[in-house]
């Protein structure tokens, strides 16, 4: 499956978990939401994953985690805030760069309509 193909079932199950919770939940319930619509829908995913900052040839355990890694080729970062920041997108550029993955989508549930709460990357 391509990244497009992935982020297609991605904002699909998004859609479904903001459409019946709404917003204003903490991102923590968001996250085990979307994991769950992730997985039913036949994806492979891994949640909170350590992501290690590798330096020379030492590995560093920065406290870096991956909110959802979805197929080990699309970075999910979810927020619950009031408006994404520069901070929000360097973090979830960070994340792309240090998995390898091309594909990264910045969500936040905070907002009323979840198409306003939407960022796509692509390195």
């Amino acid at each position: 499956m391509t990244e497009n193909e992935i982020s297609k079932i991605i904002l699909d199950c998004a859609f479904k978990v903001h459409t019946t919770l709404g917003p204003g939940l903490l991102e923590s319930t968001y996250r085990a939401c979307l994991a769950y619509e992730l997985t039913k829908s036949g994806l492979w995913i891994e949640t909170e994953k350590p992501l290690p900052l590798v330096y020379e040839e030492v590995k560093l355990e920065c406290g870096y985690r991956i909110d959802i890694l979805v197929e080990n080729k699309v970075v999910i970062e979810l927020k619950t805030v009031e408006a994404f920041t520069d901070v929000h997108q360097a973090q979830t550029l960070t994340y792309m760069k240090l998995s390898g993955c091309r594909l990264g989508l910045l969500i936040n549930f905070y907002v009323k309509s979840l198409k306003d709460g939407i960022k796509r990357f692509i390195l």
